[in-house]
C-alpha cells in the first residue's frame, strides 16, 4: 500500500528505504494501519491527524524517548476518534477495561480475544 505523502512528511516518522514504516511492535503497525484505515474512509484529514499527533509529541517534550513515538500515535488516535464522535470516552475507556480483562485470562502466547475472561464461566 502506498503511504500518503502527507503522512511521510510526519516527523519521527521511521520509513525503510522503500518509503514503508518501521515497527517494532505488532501494536503499532494495528494503530498505524487503523489511522490510515479512517482517514481514507473519511473521518479526518491528514491535516487534522498531523495537528492533533503534532500536538501529542509537543506535549511530551524535546527529551522524549523515541520509543515513546507509537505512544503517542495511540493517544492521539483515541482523541481523534473521541472528537470525529466515532466512540465516546466511555466507550473507549469500557473497550480498553474489556481488552485488558481478556489479555489477563488468555495464556501467555495465546491471541488476545475478547470475552476470554468469560470463557468457563457458566451463567
Amino acid at each position: 500500500m502506498p503511504l500518503p505523502d502527507d503522512l511521510k512528511r510526519l516527523p519521527g516518522l521511521s520509513l525503510d528505504a522503500g518509503d514503508e514504516p518501521v515497527f517494532a511492535e505488532p501494536w503499532q503497525a494495528q494503530a498505524f494501519a487503523m489511522t490510515v484505515k479512517l482517514n481514507e474512509q473519511g473521518l479526518f484529514t491528514w491535516t487534522e491527524w498531523a495537528e492533533v499527533f503534532g500536538a501529542e509529541i509537543a506535549a511530551a517534550g524535546p527529551d522524549d524517548a523515541a520509543e515513546k513515538y507509537y505512544c503517542h500515535w495511540l493517544a492521539a488516535l483515541e482523541k481523534i476518534v473521541e472528537a470525529k464522535g466515532a466512540m465516546s470516552r466511555t466507550e473507549r475507556l469500557e473497550r480498553k477495561d474489556a481488552w485488558e480483562r481478556a489479555a489477563n485470562a488468555t495464556p501467555h502466547g495465546q491471541p488476545i480475544e475478547l470475552g476470554a475472561e468469560l470463557k468457563g464461566h457458566s451463567h
